[in-house]
């Protein structure tokens, strides 16, 4: 770990920007960007705590991610920067604002830096031997889609540009697709049924964030509860659910660091920041050196040794959980141990849900149905997510008042008063027996 003194430097406020795009209807992109600052390359690999604590190092004994590429649906990825050099072999750009090639951080303030974050995360190459940010899979290709979230876009829908990316993803050749981003419903619109299923069609392993609650994200949201998506939740360091920095939910597959994360700037610098957008990566990174070294393996095979081979976090009896999934992540272990054949997807089937739950199609002069036989959800807008703020839980953000603090405060106040007239009628019954 690096000097308190180090870490002092580190400190400013990215907020700004990210605040000022939460205004849409549903947020988006997993942020989570805690208080950050610049720090010296030579500094930043010393904070890659996960590098060893989750089997990275070791796992690159066998495969560093070389032949993988891995898709970046995100604000776009500045592949200029020193740790991504090389790295960045392909991307476009569907928002319509932004570069054809994808590098063009889009989104106001730093907002517009978190598509570079996670890739730094996922493929970062350094920028020495012990310096620079090293990625998950530090020889995997990326494949960068750019995407303009909660801001004017054109003629291009926020929803319909996930469809595009992700279509594009697939023909492009990427064998892995990372999604750092959440719609905050728990449906998703008819045209991801498509575009999901057009990516797991061409095996490929779909990597999503939960959401953090400290954003406001309190469970898990779209794309993280489509089936057959391998859904991220984040722990702190000592491998605990992070109040802040994760969601829950009942599709959660693994669980990987969220806080005191570490990513390149674009434009160069770092920043240290948390969220399950980063955990996300990490785990997209693990699925590229698994399909490296097993290219073998169909895509439900991979994600089994991903989810089989994780380890039970401390005090943690029974898996799957809400919170942690099967677990934390091995990398290593998913890269070697010895794991059983799948013939399914272990994260569900969704054309099977499609079939199951989706209606057909319902005429325009028809009568509104209920809730639960409309053909498509509600509209939704995607946007950055707010930041999460390290001091929440001790001053936390309304959506965490009125999630938890204000009904507990509330219950609390009822056990109290029934308590209290139980003793005061006690009490009364024995002074009137006493005065019989």
């Amino acid at each position: 770990m690096p000097h308190p003194g180090r870490l002092t430097r580190l400190r400013r406020t990215l907020a700004a920007g990210a605040t000022a795009l939460a205004a849409a209807l549903a947020t988006a992109l997993v942020v989570g960007i805690a208080p950050a600052a610049p720090a010296h390359a030579d500094q930043v690999r010393d904070m890659e705590y996960w590098l060893t604590e989750y089997g990275f190092a070791q796992a690159w004994q066998t495969t560093k991610g070389a032949g993988v590429k891995v898709a970046v649906i995100d604000t776009g990825v500045d592949g200029t920067v020193p740790d991504l050099a090389g790295a960045v072999t392909g991307g476009t750009d569907v928002s319509g604002v932004g570069a054809a090639n994808g590098q063009k951080p889009l989104g106001d303030g730093d907002a517009a830096n978190h598509g570079t974050w996670v890739a730094s995360l996922l493929a970062g190459r350094g920028t020495g031997p012990d310096t620079g940010v090293l990625g998950a899979a530090p020889q995997a290709s990326v494949l960068t889609a750019s995407v303009a979230l909660g801001k004017s876009t054109g003629n291009v829908d926020n929803d319909d540009q996930i469809a595009k990316a992700m279509r594009w993803a697939v023909d492009s050749g990427a064998s892995v697709i990372n999604i750092s981003l959440t719609r905050n419903t728990l449906d998703w619109p008819p045209s991801w049924d498509d575009a999901f299923q057009y990516a797991f069609s061409h095996d490929v392993v779909v990597v999503a964030a939960a959401g953090n609650r400290g954003s406001g994200t309190t469970e898990v949201g779209a794309p993280a509860t489509i089936p057959g998506v391998l859904t991220v939740a984040g722990v702190d360091r000592a491998g605990q659910a992070s109040f802040d920095a994760s969601s829950q939910g009942i599709t959660i597959g693994v669980s990987a660091p969220s806080e005191e994360l570490v990513g390149a700037n674009p434009g160069g610098g770092y920043v240290q920041w948390a969220g399950t957008s980063g955990a996300a990566p990490l785990v997209a990174g693990a699925v590229a050196l698994v399909r490296a070294a097993h290219p073998e393996l169909k895509a439900p095979d991979v994600i089994n040794r991903i989810i089989r081979t994780a380890r039970k976090p401390a005090g943690v009896t029974t898996v799957p959980s809400p919170v942690y999934g099967y677990g934390l992540l091995d990398a290593a272990a998913a890269v070697t141990a010895t794991v059983p054949h799948v013939s399914a997807n272990p994260m569900g089937d969704l054309t099977q849900w499609i079939h199951i739950h989706r209606r057909a199609d319902t005429p325009a002069t028809a009568v509104p149905q209920a809730p639960e036989a409309q053909a498509a959800p509600a509209p939704a807008k995607l946007s950055p997510e707010r930041p999460v703020a390290w001091g929440s839980f001790f001053w936390p953000q309304w959506s965490v008042l009125t999630a938890f603090w204000l009904p507990f405060g509330l219950i609390s106040g009822f056990v109290t008063l029934l308590a209290l007239g139980g003793v005061g009628a006690w009490l009364h019954f024995r002074r009137e027996r006493s005065r019989g």
